[in-house]
């Protein structure tokens, strides 16, 4: 069987049982048993190449002693072992020696929840997962990465929309376009699932990752955090499957909820890509955490104040944000006046409507700035629609061969001998002071359609309809002479 029908069969199994309400409840469910499985795979990895490997978990709460047998527990005595044993065991799993694989099960389990109320389902659940999931077979992996993929679209179906997942065609060429390499620091301050950072370790392996040495630190320069139970999860058997084998740097925290300069020389990083949630807003207090000119409630402007923050002197980020950032005012502009000051905001891709089709219609752009500025001039890149497209969608969505315009166009490293086209021009630093702020540049190679005023509209309508009229009553009478005439 396919991982795919794996999958399949196991929500079809889950819909049978009372305790589970909705596809987000299903795939929450699902996913914590996946991370068992997965570990415990990868444990079976770790026990081959490592002499004196020793499990964080103590033996029965291991998947190989209390799932992985067909014939095992099952019924009440499955169902009751989960919560009153396993779930209070992983959620205060102590961490002997400093095992850093402890910390990461204990924050992965803290706020996960086994809906499920039978457990003759479970125990049918898990037998599809036992036989239908091996990752220690290196197809199978690729495979289960491929669906894993699949899994965060589902999430996103289910109604949690793009605090969760980011296209892969995005966030492939933010990743490119930044470019992060082995020596750096990368961070995605609201990780998600974790599409970023596994774009981000799937460039670094391909570009520098040689040797052993080359490997391990690779997995020490990847940092992530985020708020919400569900994506954590996510996001670290995310990291997981991405050979990331101790993801204690993804954390379980709200990022805004440290005052801003707390964040130390120490903790700054080379890099920083990611999509922070808009349009929400903060809970009261967080603001104060920032200086009384940026403070806020609006999620995405803190986390644009934050990432200034936390850049290194010449590190580089690409931002995910909406066009009301762009010609937002107030505390948009502050937040903009620091930008243009304080980074090099080279570029910005405006994104047409329907990249997050159909959970959101808000127009997006992607904004790439370098630590270190100020800003001198800001190029700006439409991205077209390809031909026969009015919008995208889920069956037709934006394809990462589409940003082949951009890339060429880019200039490499140094963005050097870029040209103005059809799709691109350039703004000066002073111009967007001028005009207070307002980032919103419309193409200037687009004709622009002028709807003019409303009132004069009408009246030019009703002159036309006068004059069909008019002529109908002319050839209505010519008619009636003709035919009077025969």
């Amino acid at each position: 069987m396919s991982i795919s029908s794996t999958i399949k069969s196991i929500q079809d199994i889950m819909r049978k049982d009372v305790g589970v309400d909705g596809d987000a409840q299903r795939l929450s469910q699902l996913v914590w048993m996946l991370f068992l499985k997965i570990f415990d795979d990868r444990e079976s990895e770790w026990e081959l190449l490592q002499d004196k490997y020793k499990s964080p978990l103590p033996e029965k709460y291991r998947w190989r002693n209390w799932a992985a047998n067909a014939e095992g527990m099952t019924g009440d005595e499955l169902k009751q072992f989960l919560d009153n044993d396993l779930f209070p065991a992983l959620q205060n799993l102590e961490a002997k020696g400093g095992d850093q694989r402890a910390y990461v099960i204990r924050s992965v389990f803290e706020d996960a929840y086994n809906y499920m109320k039978s457990g003759q389902l479970i125990r049918q659940v898990i037998n599809k997962i036992q036989e239908g999931v091996d990752f220690n077979k290196a197809q199978e992996r690729h495979l289960f990465g491929d669906m894993y993929e699949q899994l965060l679209r589902d999430l996103q179906a289910a109604g949690n929309a793009g605090e969760f997942y980011t296209p892969r065609a995005v966030t492939e060429f933010m990743v490119q376009m930044v470019n992060p390499r082995l020596s750096e620091k990368v961070m995605d301050p609201a990780c998600g699932t974790g599409g970023f950072l596994s774009c981000s370790i799937e460039h670094i392996r391909k570009q520098d990752v040689k040797t052993l040495e080359d490997e391990a630190q690779l997995q020490g320069s990847i940092f992530g955090i985020e708020k919400k139970p569900m994506p954590h999860l996510l996001c670290t058997t995310n990291m997981i499957l991405h050979g990331i084998d101790v993801p204690s740097n993804i954390r379980h925290d709200n990022t805004l909820a440290r005052p801003l300069i707390s964040w130390g020389p120490s903790e700054r990083v080379d890099v920083v890509i990611t999509n922070p949630p808009f349009g929400g807003m903060e809970e009261d207090g967080i603001e104060t955490n920032f200086p009384t000119a940026f403070r806020t409630r609006e999620t995405a402007d803190l986390f644009l104040v934050l990432i200034m923050q936390i850049l290194k002197p010449g590190g580089r980020a690409a931002v995910v944000l909406p066009d009301g950032f762009l010609f937002g005012e107030g505390i948009k502009s502050r937040v903009k006046e620091k930008l243009l000051e304080e980074c090099n905001l080279h570029t910005i891709v405006r994104l047409p409507k329907g990249v997050f089709a159909p959970y959101t219609s808000i127009a997006t752009n992607l904004l790439f700035f370098e630590k270190g500025g100020p800003t001198k001039d800001i190029w700006f890149y439409e991205h077209p629609y390809p031909d026969g497209y009015k919008s995208y969608s889920r069956s037709k969505p934006l394809d990462v061969k589409e940003f082949a315009h951009e890339r060429s166009w880019w200039g490499g490293l140094e963005r050097n001998s870029r040209i103005t086209t059809n799709h691109a021009w350039k703004i000066s630093a002073d111009d967007i002071v001028k005009s207070g702020y307002n980032l919103d540049s419309k193409n200037p190679h687009t004709v622009q359609i002028d709807h003019q005023d409303p009132i004069q509209l009408l009246g030019e309508y009703q002159e036309i309809a006068h004059q069909i009229s008019s002529i109908q009553e002319e050839l209505k009478a010519e008619l009636i002479v003709a035919l009077g005439s025969r």
